[in-house]
């Protein structure tokens, strides 16, 4: 989650009360499941140990994500989108970065989203651009069943041309390799990140 413009941003306390103002979920215990999903995560602690401390119990969080979690994580990366645009503002060509991210649970599996042996699993992917030493967020996809990675590739570079930016170089992870995802970026300059220290290429 990349808060480009937030003050003090090596204050853990300042960070929490950011995200609490962008994280809303629904519901009477919806402050109380914020507060220990953001607690946990700035403090690398389990949802069990955190929930307590707001008289919130560990399935009632599960229940606040698993039913609310897509949309609220959705609201929560546009208005991170907001706060980058306002950085970029009077920016014309940028370079863009390709990504994704999976972020895996253990709850029951909502209907659309991938799984895995090890659980069922949420996947963003992200288009990113560097300005002034800021990671900022310009635009996302949630992937679902079936899509290709052709299909995640251009509906990203759709949104970001969509704002007016002139894409001078397209970064991509190495999970985007496919030969339709070249064919495509070929129009722009562009690089294949490959994570060297786990492909085993000797």
């Amino acid at each position: 989650m990349v808060t480009p413009v937030l003050p003090h941003q090596n204050n853990v306390q300042q960070i929490g009360y950011k995200l609490l103002s962008m994280l809303n979920f629904k519901g009477k215990r919806g402050e109380e499941v914020a507060r220990t999903l953001i607690s946990a995560c700035l403090w690398n602690d389990s949802v069990e140990s955190k929930s307590r401390a707001y008289g919130v119990s560990p399935q009632t969080v599960r229940n606040y994500v698993e039913e609310q979690g897509v949309e609220v994580v959705e609201k929560l990366l546009e208005s991170a989108r907001k706060i980058s645009l306002k950085v970029l503002k009077g920016v014309k060509e940028i370079d863009l970065s390709i990504d994704w991210t999976t972020k895996t649970w253990y709850g029951r599996q909502v209907e659309g989203l991938g799984s895995s042996e090890e659980g069922n699993s949420w996947n963003y992917a992200t288009a990113t651009t560097k300005f002034d030493g800021k990671v900022l967020l310009l635009a996302f996809v949630t992937q679902v069943n079936g899509m290709t990675k052709e299909e995640i590739v251009k509906a990203l570079v759709e949104q970001v041309v969509a704002m007016g930016f002139k894409i001078r170089l397209i970064t991509l992870d190495a999970g985007f390799y496919t030969v339709d995802v070249l064919n495509f970026v070929s129009q722009f300059k562009y690089v294949i990140a490959v994570p060297v220290g786990d492909v085993k290429v000797y």
